[in-house]
């Protein structure tokens, strides 16, 4: 039988594609227990059930495959938190969808937190950048931004500077997901209930 396509010629079938997420998701499950350095391309075809030489056709090297896998994961993750977003009636109520949102993603996909951690971070800490700016990949914090700027407009927030209320907002959310990474009895609910009235103090007006 020959394998379906899409209406483009160009594109991959749907087996192909097929066999491009499972070995997405490999990766993700190796990465994620073994670690970055230890996941080879040789583990992945193993645990994938294919050949090295499968696992390189459709990704040419591990330096692509470990790119695309890191994209899957932050395009999940931006895309559970915009569609929190996007069912918000203003800007305060958004800002604290995303603070739960941010929080309950990575609470129900641990395996993805750490395919981040290992590939953004240079420590096992999680406090270390490989690259400075690494952390806003996607948008993530200019998203919140932008966010805060909106609720301003809207004489909701005080007067602040969004970006660096962002980065502080942000930094407190990563801090308190590493320590849950480290310490899983965390109970990341009643954090994100703490991390909504941490940033309700940061920007609600004080008239």
């Amino acid at each position: 039988m020959t394998p379906r396509r899409s209406p483009d010629p160009d594109a991959p079938t749907f087996t192909e594609l097929a066999r491009r997420q499972q070995i997405i998701e490999c990766t993700i499950d190796l990465i994620s227990t073994r670690g970055f350095p230890a996941t080879s391309l040789s583990a992945i075809a193993e645990e994938a059930g294919i050949s090295k030489a499968a696992v390189l056709y459709h990704f040419a090297s591990k330096d692509n495959l470990t790119r695309d896998t890191l994209s899957y994961v932050l395009g999940q993750f931006t895309r559970y938190v915009n569609e929190c977003l996007a069912r918000q009636a203003d800007p305060r109520a958004a800002v604290m969808a995303y603070v739960r949102a941010m929080i309950s993603y990575q609470q129900a996909n641990r395996r993805h937190v750490r395919v981040i951690t290992e590939m953004l971070l240079d420590d096992a800490g999680g406090t270390r950048l490989k690259t400075p700016g690494s952390h806003d990949t996607a948008g993530r914090w200019q998203a919140l931004a932008d966010l805060l700027a909106q609720g301003q407009r809207a004489g909701q927030f005080r007067e602040f500077a969004p970006q660096v209320v962002a980065l502080a907002i942000g930094g407190a959310i990563d801090g308190v997901v590493a320590h849950w990474l480290s310490d899983p009895g965390l109970d990341l609910d009643a954090a994100a209930d703490e991390l909504e009235v941490f940033t309700l103090h940061a920007i609600e007006r004080r008239d």
